[in-house]
C-alpha cells in the first residue's frame, strides 16, 4: 500500500487567536494601543483624544479592511508603487522622430515567392503513434 500524505487545505487562511481576530490583526491593534498609551502619557487629554482616535481608526482599517480579497496594507503598498512609476511609458526608443518618419515612408519589401510545400505521408502521425502504442513498441515508423 503506497504512503498516504495529508494535503493541507486553506493555506491562505490566517490562524485565528481570539474568535475572528487573527495574529496579524491582534499585533496591529496592540501596536496602536501602545502608541495611544505613549500619547496619553505625553500629551494633555484633549490633544490625546484628537490624536488617539485617528490612530485607532487607521489601525482598525489596516487590520480589518480587505480590498479585492487582499489586506489593506498590500493595497496601500500597491497604490504607492503605482504612484511612483512614471506615467509615460516608452518602449525601446532607439530612433529619433525624423528617423521614424523616414522609416514609415519606405515601402515594405515584397514577400518572397519561395513557398515550400510539405509532402504529406500516406499515413498520419497519429496513426503511426497508435500502431506504436498498440504493438507495445514493436512497430517502428519510418522517419
Amino acid at each position: 500500500m503506497p504512503d498516504q500524505f495529508v494535503v493541507p487545505q486553506f493555506i491562505d487562511a490566517e490562524d485565528k487567536i481570539f474568535g475572528p481576530v487573527t495574529a496579524r490583526q491582534f499585533l496591529i491593534l496592540m501596536f496602536a494601543i501602545l502608541v495611544d498609551f505613549v500619547l496619553f502619557k505625553l500629551l494633555s487629554f484633549v490633544t490625546f483624544l484628537l490624536t488617539a482616535v485617528p490612530v485607532i481608526v487607521i489601525a482598525g482599517i489596516v487590520a480589518f479592511v480587505k480590498i479585492n480579497g487582499a489586506n489593506f496594507h498590500y493595497f496601500a503598498l500597491n497604490v504607492l508603487q503605482t504612484a511612483k512609476k512614471p506615467k509615460l511609458r516608452v518602449w525601446n526608443k532607439v530612433y529619433t522622430d525624423s528617423e521614424l518618419k523616414e522609416l514609415m515612408k519606405r515601402e515594405p519589401p515584397p514577400p518572397s515567392d519561395v513557398f515550400k510545400r510539405k509532402e504529406f505521408s500516406a499515413t498520419s502521425r497519429l496513426q503511426e503513434l497508435t500502431l506504436v502504442v498498440n504493438t507495445g513498441g514493436v512497430y517502428q515508423p519510418e522517419e
